[in-house]
């Protein structure tokens, strides 16, 4: 397959390819297709892929691309529209009843991040969304509606945010004045609820970071999904996580450690080389855990 340009360039391209033990003519499902990245080289070592993905802009880029339209024409490309926590219907819907590699590459990519209505840049002033699949409640909403308690025990839960309550009393205050509706404005919010001295991040980082696991059920979605890849792949078939922060990380350690369908591969997450973090800073987070299906 023809190389194709890649937005977001893919983190740990070479261990997820290791660990996902690709052979030619295997199944492999992408849960988060994105640019496809990842799957391209799935696909260039002879591989079929099962595309996942609830972003109504990826199935647009599959037919708008020649390379990818392609790959669906021939057969070696499914995809499938949806969130991954529905892995098993969607993989039958497509006429597939077993994988021989399934792969979550977690959070929001650079795509999302870079184009400012989707709402989750801190960084970018756009419409407070974060909706992944453009449908149900909004960010704005939860910012807007949430009791204050609520709000707080979000931004504390998902956020792993020591001044949540701060954050929370600020946003209320705001919001009598006039909606928090863009995330310029969320992000200011949160950083007067700061308090002084020096920060070796943003002070928004942490409140959209939960604001987006809340907003899109992150946290659930990834243990439905972890179910339905353990049912989904075959004896011997491998299961490979990419997780950007503790909270996603915790969830699939402990998964792959009591699940009695596998085994871990790797004994402590994997992270990116020096090197790669140079090249692309989106992968200073990432840690890789694998697991192999044993015999059911």
């Amino acid at each position: 397959m023809t190389a194709v340009t890649e937005r977001h360039v893919s983190v740990m391209p070479q261990e997820v390819l290791e660990h996902l033990a690709v052979t030619p003519g295997g199944l492999y499902v992408d849960c988060t297709f994105g640019a496809g990245g990842h799957a391209r080289r799935v696909l260039e070592l002879g591989g079929r892929v099962l595309a996942v993905d609830q972003d109504p802009h990826v199935a647009e880029d599959l037919q708008s691309d020649p390379n990818w339209r392609q790959a669906v024409e021939s057969g070696s490309l499914l995809f499938a529209r949806g969130n991954f926590r529905d892995l098993e219907r969607l993989a039958y819907e497509q006429g597939v009843r077993a994988a021989d590699g399934v792969l979550m590459d977690l959070g929001v990519s650079s795509m999302q991040l870079d184009e400012e209505d989707r709402g989750f840049a801190f960084r970018h002033d756009g419409p407070l969304d974060m909706r992944m699949h453009g449908e149900g409640e909004s960010a704005a909403d939860v910012v807007n509606e949430y009791p204050v308690e609520e709000l707080a025990a979000i931004i504390f839960r998902y956020g792993e945010e020591r001044h949540s309550r701060r954050i929370a009393r600020r946003i209320a205050e705001a919001r009598e004045s006039a909606p928090i509706l863009t995330t310029k404005q969320l992000a200011e919010v949160v950083a007067g609820a700061y308090p002084p001295g020096p920060r070796r991040e943003h002070p928004a980082r942490r409140t959209f970071q939960a604001l987006r696991i809340h907003v899109n059920d992150e946290l659930g979605a990834l243990r439905e999904g972890l179910e339905g890849a353990s049912r989904l792949l075959v004896p011997g078939g491998r299961l490979v996580v990419l997780s950007y922060h503790s909270l996603e990380d915790r969830i699939v350690k402990r998964f792959l450690l009591d699940s009695p369908r596998f085994e871990a591969v790797t004994k402590k997450p994997l992270t990116a080389s020096e090197e790669e973090v140079a090249s692309n800073p989106r992968a200073r987070a990432a840690k890789l855990r694998a697991g192999k299906k044993v015999a059911a």
